[in-house]
């Protein structure tokens, strides 16, 4: 009996330093979910309200990445600075990471991951010293909180223009849905929706809604939790009435004409076994994000009986959103395509340490020149519409991609909402492709 005892003291003694040392402190969940708790962020030469412009921008070129000080030194953008604001997570979010993140490791090759349930998977902060910091954080990326657990825009306005004579080409309306099937933490159910038989991480679904000749083009992307296991990517083109599936190398071109790849949005759209994944370092970089209701609205392209408008864009070519920049804590993450025929030779991503959305990318070609310019403005959740306060979601609510070799821009003008009556699972579905078709 005494013998039972002890080995019963032992096995739960034993248990007890497992899940001890599975455990998070609360010193690394404070500084990954509120690194402006106790002081902001301060330089001497960045101060909000002031305008940084041709005149000024060299005695602020540290807190600028190298594309934005190119366009602001050319004088093709001023760049208004707002004051460094919070965008706490949900709550549910933060739970999870401490719950789950203890237990995350990642396999023996890029795409490997094992113990990520929900939450953030490594909250805690990289290390140059660390070979695979730059895939750690990409998995934060990929398993963030961009969205919540579904979202929609609804609608979203894509203007391709020319940068040399501001003249808008083509308008082209949308709606953009997207729902995750696991790692969910806010809208129930949680962590996962089953049944899920195909084992799906995420669903991205697209229905454009004008111009006519593009009118009814749908795009499905269905990303599996498997990340070694290739998407199954979808395109029902509606003068075709037809549903055909896309090969991997179409996600790398120009999404409907515009200066988009399907594999730019959000930053990123694709595997992390995709890329080499590099972390290059932490600074402070003025990042687009702002209130919404405190910005410069576009008075034609929408506006919504309930008053809402969507963001405006000046600049050179009208391809920069008329918006205030933050200084914030920055992680800067290089990757790399394995495919040696991908078209780019790497991207520069530029994550915000808070929420781990990508609010600036900078894109090189084959050749090592820079190439592209991706922005993706930030607005706070509880500055937006009603029906977003408290959820914690960073709202996407206007993006940039400026091709700069071209002299070409594709802008975005956002009606981003969190809720999940928009996005049913059934959205993520081919037979919906068809149905919503016809």
């Amino acid at each position: 009996m005494l013998k039972k005892t002890l080995i019963t003291l032992a096995v739960t003694a034993g248990l007890s330093v497992n899940a001890q040392a599975a455990q998070i402190s609360e010193e690394v969940i404070q500084e990954a979910f509120h690194p402006y708790a106790n002081s902001l962020p301060k330089a001497d030469m960045v101060k909000p309200g002031m305008t940084i412009n041709a005149g000024n921008v060299d005695s602020v070129k540290e807190y600028l990445d190298p594309a934005m000080y190119m366009f602001i030194k050319n004088g093709d953008y001023e760049m208004k600075v707002g004051e460094t604001t919070s965008f706490d997570l949900h709550k549910s979010y933060v739970d999870a990471t401490r719950k789950y993140s203890g237990d995350v490791k990642l396999g023996s090759k890029p795409g490997e991951i094992s113990g990520s349930v929900a939450g953030r998977p490594f909250p805690q902060e990289p290390s140059l010293d660390d070979p695979r910091a730059g895939e750690k954080l990409a998995w934060n990326y990929k398993f963030g909180y961009n969205w919540g657990d579904s979202s929609a825009i609804y609608p979203f306005y894509w203007k391709y223009r020319d940068m040399n004579s501001g003249k808008v080409e083509r308008t082209v309306k949308m709606n953009f849905h997207f729902l995750n099937f696991t790692h969910r933490t806010q809208q129930e159910p949680f962590p996962e929706i089953t049944p899920n038989p195909s084992n799906l991480f995420r669903g991205i679904y697209v229905q454009v809604l004008e111009p006519f000749d593009v009118k009814d083009t749908q795009l499905l992307i269905q990303r599996f939790d498997d990340d070694l296991k290739r998407d199954n990517a979808y395109l029902y083109l509606g003068f075709q009435r037809r549903v055909r599936r896309l090969s991997s190398g179409q996600t790398t071109d120009a999404f409907l004409g515009s200066d988009v790849m399907i594999e730019d949005f959000e930053g990123y759209n694709g595997r992390i076994s995709d890329m080499n994944w590099t972390y290059k370092g932490t600074k402070y970089i003025l990042s687009p994000m702002y209130n919404h209701n405190e910005m410069v609205l576009d008075t034609e392209t929408h506006k919504d009986d309930d008053g809402y408008q969507v963001i405006k864009f000046a600049g050179r070519g009208g391809c920069f959103p008329e918006i205030t920049w933050q200084l914030r804590k920055t992680y800067v993450v290089e990757s790399s395509p394995v495919d040696p025929n991908h078209p780019i030779s790497k991207r520069e991503h530029y994550m915000d340490a808070q929420t781990f959305i990508i609010p600036r990318n900078i894109t090189y070609d084959r050749k090592g020149d820079m190439w592209k310019s991706w922005t993706i403005g930030q607005a706070h959740p509880d500055h937006h519409l009603p029906i977003n306060k408290g959820t914690g979601v960073a709202i996407d609510d206007s993006f940039s991609m400026v091709d700069i070799q071209a002299n070409h821009c594709t802008t975005g003008q956002f009606k981003g909402i969190v809720d999940p009556e928009l996005t049913p699972p059934s959205k993520m579905t081919v037979q919906n492709l068809r149905a919503s078709g016809r």
